[in-house]
């Protein structure tokens, strides 16, 4: 995995922006640069999200892109667009969210944001969608390869949490593919892509799993240990 950082134009302490790149991916930090490359991508065939929430034409892209950069301004992400080197074409988004900081005293009162540190204790992966084209070609399971290592050995985070639509069947089954622990079932969870009330499942790798599922991920990859 090559990782290129770049300082974070931030006044906070906060991750650097990065890029992270591997054998058919490349994960570039999310700008508005790329919008009408994100639109094309999920106008491919839309009927692959049923469960799973995607904007739809340039105006809806553009908000997306511009809250999530307004998340990572505030240190609690880092968005990414999902180039596919096969094609050289931006054909998806994904992101580290939802990171939180251990380090330093403990906000107050209860519930209120804490400081924002450099370095997150703890991190989900989501808000992943890939164009029709890109489904079932490798390209997800390299995103999140090259995501949990940044998390795990750089930032050297204690766990990392994904989850899905009950009734997604197909991303369950790639975030167990992973090795990820299921945690549980939370009803009611949140409004879904499909405008029901979804049933939310999660799924964590800690720290002390990831050798494990980095040796299942290079195996699946094709990725040699170096000696």
């Amino acid at each position: 995995m090559a990782l290129d950082m770049l300082s974070s134009p931030h006044h906070v302490l906060m991750p650097a922006f990065v890029t992270l790149s591997g054998r058919s991916v490349r994960l570039e930090p999310l700008s508005l640069a790329v919008v009408d490359d994100l639109v094309a991508a999920a106008g491919e065939d839309r009927t692959t999200y049923t469960f799973t929430r995607v904007p739809h034409g340039r105006e809806e892209m553009v908000s997306y892109v511009e809250a999530a950069l307004a998340e990572q301004a505030e240190g609690r992400a880092l968005p990414f667009a999902i180039r596919w080197l096969h094609t050289d074409r931006v054909v998806g988004a994904t992101r580290l969210m939802n990171l939180e900081y251990w380090q330093g005293p403990m906000p107050w009162p209860p519930g209120s944001r804490g400081a924002v540190g450099e370095v997150p204790s703890v991190a989900d992966i989501g808000y992943t969608w890939l164009a029709a084209s890109a489904q079932g070609t490798g390209v997800n399971r390299e995103s999140k390869y090259l995501m949990l290592s940044l998390a795990f050995e750089t930032w050297q985070v204690h766990r990392i949490t994904l989850k899905a639509d009950i009734r997604n069947v197909r991303s369950r089954a790639a975030i167990e593919a992973l090795g990820a622990h299921l945690d549980g079932v939370r009803r009611a969870e949140s409004r879904g892509a499909d405008d029901t009330v979804r049933d939310t499942a999660f799924y964590s790798i800690l720290s002390s799993e990831w050798p494990l599922v980095r040796e299942r991920l290079h195996a699946r990859l094709g990725l040699v240990e170096a000696a």
